[in-house]
């Protein structure tokens, strides 16, 4: 039996159709049912039931599902033990990246990791849509604080933003300075959703309170967050590394500059109940290295943050 074929029949079951399947693993759906029929002629068990649109798993499928994520699992953490760090690492990659400022830090490490290991092929998603990793056989993911559920997933914390307040002298000006928390309900707030479908409308005010606020405007990246705030739509809270470039040139101010600001944090998941691949546990490893090197150094603070490449962008477009 092949563990790769094994494999497969685990992005099938999760996919839950073998159409969804061969795409996202960039397979022909033929030669994805032959090695699938094969598997269960090795098995001499029916693992699925065939229906015009979906795969639902059959008893024995279930119990063959459940004991091979285990087996699979010992199986990865085996084979890294035995062989070691300077082994090749070859296979895919999913990767899911939240916009964030550290994008930019985030991809240049991922390109570090393809270096090191010519025979890996990586696919880079960045998307601010709530994505199920496990039927999108995701890999691992950069996702924020409280944009995923803690119970599904295994989470590594990566790194801390400073978050504060911000608007336009446009939006000040029609609208008023707001001096206290108590203010900030009155006024046009620019809401964010996280991937996970949450609104973002309970938002931190310092270490100790938290403010209801509410307005006319959603998004859920932060380029369009900025753009919004710069238009003197409303008051909105970014990371300071990703805003600073812009309350230097004076197209937003910073709010309540004197209250100790709040900060987000930013985490490496994978699902808990998936098998975790070599390649994944040797990119977690790469990752986590960098950042710590990148800790350390300072080198790659400015010049990797999203906001700087926007800010050169905006330059070139618009003056």
């Amino acid at each position: 039996m092949k563990t790769e074929d094994v494999a497969l029949f685990h992005r099938i079951v999760e996919t839950g159709s073998l159409v969804e399947a061969a795409d996202i693993l960039n397979l022909p759906k033929s030669t994805l049912s032959r090695r699938l029929h094969a598997l269960e002629e090795e098995l001499g068990v029916k693992l699925f039931h065939r229906q015009s649109r979906a795969m639902t798993l059959t008893a024995s499928g279930s119990h063959f599902y459940d004991k091979t994520t285990v087996m699979l699992a010992e199986l990865e953490r085996t084979m890294s033990e035995l062989t070691g760090e300077q082994t090749e690492v070859s296979g895919h990659l999913r990767i899911l990246i939240f916009p964030i400022p550290e994008l930019l830090m985030i991809t240049q490490a991922i390109f570090e990791f393809m270096d090191l290991h010519p025979e890996l092929t990586v696919e880079i998603i960045v998307s601010g849509e709530p994505k199920d990793m496990i039927r999108n056989n995701i890999d691992l993911a950069f996702m924020l604080e409280d944009s995923f559920n803690e119970n599904e997933m295994v989470a590594r914390h990566l790194f801390s933003e400073t978050v504060h307040f911000y608007a336009s002298p446009a939006y000040l000006a029609r609208a008023g300075r707001p001096q206290s928390p108590d203010d900030l309900p009155e006024h046009n707030s620019i809401l964010f959703r996280y991937p996970n479908g949450q609104i973002f409308n309970e938002v931190p005010f310092g270490k100790d309170r938290i403010i209801s606020v509410k307005g006319n405007l959603c998004v859920n990246i932060l380029e369009t967050c900025l753009e919004a705030t710069i238009a003197g739509r409303g008051i909105a809270m970014m990371p300071l590394p990703f805003a600073q470039p812009f309350v230097d040139d004076g197209q937003i101010e910073m709010l309540f500059p004197d209250v100790e600001p709040y900060e987000g944090k930013c985490f490496l998941v994978y699902p808990s109940r998936r098998f975790i691949s070599m390649a994944s546990q040797r990119f977690i490893d790469h990752v986590m290295n960098a950042i710590e090197e990148c800790e350390k150094t300072q080198l790659c603070q400015e010049d990797a943050y999203l906001g700087g490449s926007i800010k050169a962008w905006r330059s070139k477009t618009l003056f």
